[in-house]
């Protein structure tokens, strides 16, 4: 009896263990008896509870702002219909347009007919935005100034969603927006950010009328590739005048 005791108590690796050293994903986990090992469950609880705190993170306003200040970057703090969080999470629709004040303070902004409106907003996880905003767009303006894009001045919204940037692109008149947020934590992604890019926005398109750029991360896509890559369909959108399902991230096969 002791003898099958101590089985079940001792753990069994898996065979594909190998593979984890390729991803961060909860494969090969091995087993005890007939369960998960002690240490994967814990280290799953405690995934599930970085997952939990990113959605409720906060958005680091301040620090934002004084990065973009130091750059000398023009912006705007805007916020949507959302007065809360938890009124942010059950009402998705207002997350996708701004308050009154925003909408005033950008109706009678009087420099307009930008090429591209940039919105960095706080989506599902502040935390992303707080740590990768800034060093991508850094490195996103260096390459707009170096091609003669003009962009207006980077929007902070607090409680948005993506369409939201539809909104801000419409009343500045840009010909494209780029909203950089918070993507939904998965279990081994809590810090995700995501790049989305529509051309001629404006609000009631969906999401067929962007594209977009996911797992914006020092674990997932590093921030020079990711700028790369937003950069190339920026680029391509203004001069093929479309987005979304039509308009092709090719920058593998330029490279190749």
């Amino acid at each position: 009896m002791s003898s099958e005791i101590e089985k079940i108590k001792s753990v069994q690796n898996d065979a594909w263990s190998s593979l984890r050293v390729f991803t961060a994903a909860r494969i090969a986990l091995g087993r005890a008896g007939v369960s998960m090992p002690l240490k994967e469950s814990l280290q799953f609880k405690m995934a599930h509870a970085h997952a939990r705190d990113a959605v409720f993170s906060v958005l680091d306003e301040n620090g934002l702002i004084n990065a973009l200040e130091i750059i000398h970057q023009q912006y705007f703090l805007l916020y949507s219909k959302a007065n809360d969080r938890n009124e942010y999470l059950h009402r998705p629709d207002l997350g996708r347009r701004l308050d009154n004040d925003s909408t005033n303070q950008l109706e009678t902004y009087t420099t307009k007919e930008f090429d591209v409106a940039v919105v960095i907003a706080d989506g599902l996880s502040a935390t992303a935005i707080n740590v990768h905003a800034i060093p991508v767009f850094k490195l996103l303006k260096e390459k707009f100034i170096a091609s003669n894009i003009s962009f207006a001045p980077v929007f902070i919204v607090k409680e948005g969603r993506v369409a939201i940037a539809d909104q801000i692109g419409a009343l500045l008149k840009c010909k494209l927006s780029l909203i950089l947020i918070g993507e939904r934590p998965g279990l081994s992604s809590p810090d995700s950010m995501g790049a989305y890019i529509t051309y001629e926005p404006k609000p009631g398109l969906t999401d067929e009328s962007r594209n977009c750029i996911s797992n914006i991360r020092p674990e997932g896509l590093n921030y020079q590739t990711a700028a790369d890559k937003i950069f190339f369909l920026v680029r391509e959108s203004l001069r093929m005048k479309l987005s979304g399902v039509k308009l092709k991230d090719n920058t593998s096969l330029l490279q190749g």
